[in-house]
């Protein structure tokens, strides 16, 4: 272990060596930067030209300095923010704040022309900004699938909560952190094969001055750009507070793990009071104007659906018809909100009585645990049924749960009665919100999931829902309809 003078504050920074791909790619922001600013300027100033409007250089500059102060005030060219998600929600709430911005200054300008041009001259700029996201995210990805732009942590805490923390870590794609030491706290060695970088005394004093310097050898040692605390009965108040001096003094990081999982971050706030360093936790949105807005756009967009799609709608059951005896469409009876059961409507997919033959296939059940039952080759499809299945289309008749109110364009999927019979008080508050066509199973691997993942990702979504996620889930089931993963 090293040593240092009492009065010396030893900087992290200088002893810890450079290790490759611990950060991001330079040219992220410049990029971004860059693609923002054309994709307003350029088509703004062009058609200004093309259709004569005086100052055409300086309305386009005014508005492309608009659009990079509202992107720079939400932070969106902040280096951890980068390429962390598609973005396309955020270029959408920026976009339209631009588009009310420019508004007001036209009124206060007095400009006379028509706004449909300047409208449609500002549409690349939300297209650009959304695709140059879309394609940073993927390749930020990649890179991390890679092991690059990764965040190096060293563990500290208790064996058993420090054991949950780096299992999650490690299940997880979606975040920088890669678990590269641990430091346990008292008696037990993690077992999940990461190396144990030194220990700290269960019963020292909340004054332990070895605490830091320990961390910091370690974390120098292991190139760590980051030292994650999980508190305990061993780890917390004034030694934690110690610990959090030691490691910034020498321009080390350190995050405390709150012990919450499958939080959304928008549901937590920070706050204090007698010192204390409180997290206040919303909780899940069930009534309100989102939820209002939520029904609205279902019944909208069943509407329309079904108005749009009633060409097809013909040829499909023609299809299924002609292929098999029997109805085009086929009828079963689900559990939705609150436990209440309704009749699900899709287009027939199996032979007639299939229900019938049940009994005979369990033994061949290939789902993976729980009450589910599924067969990725069920003699019991049709031939039409089963490009129905891949392509997702024996849903749509389910437009017409949605329009009466029975189900909503996303949620978790409505299971059948004697499935919801067997499930725990936790799997049931996915019964809590109205089932869905689609939802976080369909962009999440559809039947490739195990029971348990299924179920974490609907209470995810029961507790963590917004409009957002909705529009977002909706946009990814399209792309994960057309590669047909997971679908029998």
């Amino acid at each position: 272990m090293s040593r240092h003078a009492p009065g010396d504050k030893p900087s992290l920074a200088a002893a810890r060596p450079q290790h490759p791909g611990g950060t991001k790619p330079a040219w992220y922001a410049p990029l971004t930067v860059g693609v923002d600013v054309a994709g307003v300027l350029l088509p703004l100033a062009a058609v200004h030209l093309a259709t004569g409007r005086p100052h055409p250089l300086v309305t386009a500059t005014v508005a492309a300095a608009g659009w990079l102060l509202l992107r720079c005030a939400h932070r969106r060219y902040a280096h951890r923010n980068l390429a962390e998600s598609r973005g396309l929600l955020a270029a959408l709430h920026d976009w339209s704040l631009l588009v009310g911005l420019l508004a007001v200054l036209r009124v206060l300008g007095g400009e006379s022309s028509p706004p449909l041009t300047s409208l449609l001259a500002l549409l690349p700029g939300l297209i650009l900004t959304a695709a140059t996201g879309a394609l940073l995210h993927r390749h930020l990805t990649a890179e991390r699938r890679r092991a690059h732009a990764l965040r190096r942590v060293l563990l500290v805490g208790e064996t058993p909560g420090a054991e949950d923390v780096a299992a999650r870590l490690a299940a997880g794609t979606d975040h920088p952190y890669v678990v590269v030491g641990v430091v346990p706290v008292g008696s037990g060695s993690p077992a999940f094969g990461v190396p144990v970088c030194g220990r700290l005394a269960a019963d020292a004093p909340a004054t332990e001055p070895h605490d830091g310097p320990l961390l910091l050898e370690a974390a120098t040692r292991l190139s760590a750009d980051l030292v994650l605390a999980v508190p305990g009965a061993h780890l917390c108040g004034e030694r934690l507070r110690r610990v959090g001096w030691a490691l910034q003094d020498a321009g080390l990081p350190l995050t405390v793990s709150s012990g919450l999982t499958d939080v959304a971050p928008r549901r937590l706030a920070v706050g204090g009071a007698a010192g204390l360093g409180l997290l206040h936790l919303a909780p899940p949105t069930r009534r309100g104007g989102a939820t209002a807005l939520k029904t609205a756009l279902d019944r909208t967009g069943a509407g329309l659906g079904l108005l749009l799609l009633a060409p097809l709608f013909a040829l499909v059951a023609l299809a299924v018809r002609l292929d098999s005896r029997g109805p085009a469409l086929y009828r079963q009876r689900r559990v939705g909100r609150h436990g209440v059961p309704f009749t699900m409507w899709k287009f027939r997919t199996m032979v007639r009585g299939a229900e019938r033959l049940r009994p005979q296939l369990e033994e061949s059940n290939d789902a993976h645990g729980g009450p589910l039952f599924k067969l990725r080759r069920d003699p019991r499809v049709t031939r039409v049924g089963r490009l129905l299945r891949r392509s997702s289309l024996d849903e749509l008749p389910q437009l017409l749960n949605v329009l009466v109110g029975s189900m909503s364009l996303v949620g978790p999927r409505p299971p059948l009665p004697d499935e919801a019979a067997q499930y725990t008080p936790t799997e049931a508050r996915r019964l809590r919100v109205r089932p869905g066509m689609t939802g976080p199973w369909q962009v999440g691997g559809r039947s490739d999931l195990s029971w348990d993942e299924g179920i974490a990702l609907d209470l995810s979504y029961t507790d963590n829902w917004s409009l957002t996620q909705d529009l977002d889930i909706l946009a990814r089931t399209a792309r994960a309809v057309t590669g047909g993963r997971g679908a029998y």
